[in-house]
């Protein structure tokens, strides 16, 4: 019997932060949607010890994916491995290896292993497999890199957080049914114009929009969204409006004793290199971060009004 065909493979980059620094920030996955491009979400599913099990969604080549893994955390080796504990197709099994190197000073070096076959031993799977890997682990490297030094200059004036809460007297499906049926919004809500909506694996959407704006254009973004039915709605926008280089958040359904306590969250990085392209010459970081905290607020305050009034209808 032949053996399954399998890749090993490494990437690494050098990085201008203390090790310590480097490891923190990738074996806290809570933080991994705000530093990786691919990574949509990641939830604890056990913690324990060194041992935890974790299921990430992630773009994989423009397709959504979603897995389960188990890592083992080492700080004091600075090694973090990991070992897809259900991998999806055309991926038949996957792990690796984070190693972070001190290399003198705030330097260090982070490697990137990874082991991996393809479904069935087939060798375009196989390529297609090389070649997310090859992609995702350049990408990965290169955001960790630019948000640790980031971090370590003082450039979080460029990430702002913030929610707005609507209270609705009415049910949380209800509300949770009217912001999940995204392709209902050009029906629902005036500042949507287009909308394109896959759903291929259930509770992991692609979303296609554009977006009018209070001077009658319109601003295409793409959104990858993961549903917890009733709950809560995880997104992170793959193509972006000019002022963000990163734009992620979540609708929260919190039930109270007057219905439900609706949420919209976003944290936003913020592109200076569009700023004056945008916002004119003389505007700077404080006016792009006042920007687009009003243009978000203003669009989800609204998405979440014509929900209360979906629900309040319904109840």
């Amino acid at each position: 019997m032949t053996q399954p065909e399998s890749r090993e493979v490494e990437h690494e980059i050098t990085v201008l932060a203390p090790a310590a620094a480097v490891y923190r920030l990738i074996a806290e996955v809570e933080n991994w949607p705000q530093i990786f491009p691919p990574t949509v979400h990641v939830e604890h599913l056990e913690r324990g010890g060194q041992e935890e099990r974790i299921r990430i969604w992630a773009t994989a080549r423009g397709e959504a994916k979603s897995w389960t893994s188990r890592r083992t955390l080492d700080a004091s080796a600075l090694r973090i491995d990991f070992r897809q504990e259900v991998s999806t197709p055309p991926v038949g099994a996957m792990g690796g290896a984070w190693i972070i190197e001190p290399l003198g000073g705030n330097e260090s070096r982070v490697r990137l292993l990874h082991y991996y076959r393809a479904v069935d031993d087939d060798p375009a799977k196989l390529e297609w497999i090389d070649q997310a890997v090859d992609r995702n682990s350049r990408s990965e490297l290169a955001a960790l890199k630019d948000n640790v030094e980031a971090a370590v200059s003082g450039a979080e004036e460029l990430m702002l957080s913030f929610e707005d809460t609507v209270q609705i007297n009415g049910s949380a499906k209800d509300v949770y049914d009217f912001l999940n049926e995204a392709d209902r919004w050009t029906e629902r809500l005036p500042h949507v114009a287009r909308v394109g909506l896959t759903e291929e694996t259930p509770g992991l959407q692609m979303l296609e929009m554009d977006t009018r704006t209070k001077d009658g254009s319109t601003h295409t973004t793409k959104s990858v969204r993961v549903c917890f039915p009733h709950e809560r709605i995880v997104y992170k926008q793959i193509v972006l409006p000019a002022l963000m280089t990163l734009h992620t958040g979540y609708w929260r359904l919190e039930e109270n004793d007057g219905g439900v306590a609706a949420t919209s969250q976003h944290t936003v990085v913020i592109n200076t290199e569009n700023i004056t392209k945008v916002l004119g010459a003389d505007a700077g970081i404080e006016e792009a971060r006042r920007f687009v905290r009003t243009a978000l607020s203003t669009n989800s305050t609204a998405t979440l009004g014509h929900a209360k009034a979906y629900a309040e209808a319904r109840s």
